[in-house]
């Protein structure tokens, strides 16, 4: 059997919008600048929404925070969607580096702590989801020895835009979920009458990607018996 030996197939956003046009009933050589205008657009915000919907997991990556003394809130990186894991990282120059995780706090948690500036070893932290996110740890780091906040985030999608053949920022894997959730999107826009036929299809194939993008590893559950009879 022949194939083609070439595993390359992602194409370009201007690409994937015709093809979206196409299934949303307008035709390639109806296209005016102004509906371009609008994909870009409509492109942007899909991806937007998808940020909100569970983590992305090819937009996963780890980032390492030296820690001061007596300095409890860190900047984050404003691109960032949300924080997953934590843990800290003590290395005394001596043994291996030791990590230990750390467990995420919510805002009325850490205001009801009465000493924000105790320092110690660090257990919990506090991400502030701002426009210019912090996070804050706690206990306050006591520096002694070198340590270090390492936490994994959902980092934000990039731009998708037409200059230059630009590829959308996501895996093969994805790429009908948002040709389908393109389609709906622009009629939303250019063929209302269109979209009862379309949004079965962009919902399909979006939770089919979804249910694909997640980790696969196990899950244990040991119920601790003793605790339901009495001696």
């Amino acid at each position: 059997m022949a194939t083609s030996g070439i595993y390359a197939f992602n194409p370009t956003l201007g690409e994937i919008v015709l093809y979206a046009f196409n299934l949303a009933g307008v035709r390639n050589t109806s296209l005016l600048q102004e509906h371009m205008v609008s994909a870009r657009m409509a492109a942007n915000l899909m991806l937007a929404e998808w940020s909100n919907m569970g983590p992305d997991l090819w937009k996963v990556d780890l980032v390492t925070v030296p820690v001061v003394q007596g300095v409890s809130t860190y900047a984050v990186d404003p691109k960032t969607i949300v924080l997953l894991d934590a843990y800290m990282t003590i290395d005394n120059g001596i043994a291996p580096p030791i990590d230990r995780i750390v467990t995420t706090i919510s805002r009325s948690e850490y205001a009801s702590y009465p000493n924000k500036t105790q320092q110690g070893f660090t257990t919990v932290y506090w991400f502030d989801r701002l426009i210019s996110p912090t996070v804050t740890l706690w206990p306050v780091p006591d520096g002694t020895s070198a340590q270090f906040f390492k936490y994994y985030r959902v980092t934000q999608v990039q731009d998708a835009n037409f200059t230059s053949g630009q590829t959308v920022d996501i895996p093969y894997r994805w790429l009908n979920a948002f040709a389908n959730g393109m389609a709906l999107e622009l009629a939303r826009t250019w063929n209302p009458p269109l979209i009862p036929a379309l949004q079965p299809f962009a919902d399909r194939s979006y939770q089919r990607a979804a249910a694909q993008d997640v980790e696969s590893s196990n899950f244990y559950v040991s119920p601790m018996l003793s605790s339901y009879y009495r001696p």
